[in-house]
């Protein structure tokens, strides 16, 4: 079984690995971590993942650019991301109905299992999973 490519994009190096390590532990994922918007959208380029989780507030080039960026590019248009912020809180999230410029978002902190459920539900929608 083909593991599923994640791509995540932050500016906290920590906060990378973490994710990475929590999803990889599973064996359903397999997962790749850029630092800035710049890498993340070289690693887009290279690795092709199945779905980008975003930060949205990042030095240099916010996730808005790098998500707007990827949508430019007609190689890269169709791979769903999600953005991830700890600008806003999670009854927010919910009032928002979990969408922010079209695109869904989770709010930091978050459960392994929650990123987990909202991955596959996203993957399930374009018909990836």
């Amino acid at each position: 079984m083909e593991r599923t490519k994640v791509l995540v994009i932050d500016d906290n190096m920590s906060f990378c690995n973490i994710t990475k390590l929590s999803l990889e532990r599973g064996g359903r994922y397999q997962v790749y971590t850029a630092t800035n918007g710049e890498q993340g959208i070289a690693m887009v380029k290279r690795h092709r993942p199945d779905i980008v989780l975003l930060d949205i507030k990042m030095p240099t080039m916010s996730g808005g650019e790098v998500a707007a960026r990827l949508m430019e590019n007609p190689s890269t248009s169709r791979i769903p991301i999600i953005f991830l912020t700890g600008l806003v809180k999670h009854d927010e999230v919910e009032a928002g109905g979990g969408y922010l410029s079209g695109h869904p978002f989770i709010a930091k902190p978050f459960r392994t299992e929650e990123l987990i459920k909202r991955i596959e539900g996203i993957l399930l929608e374009d018909g990836e999973a």
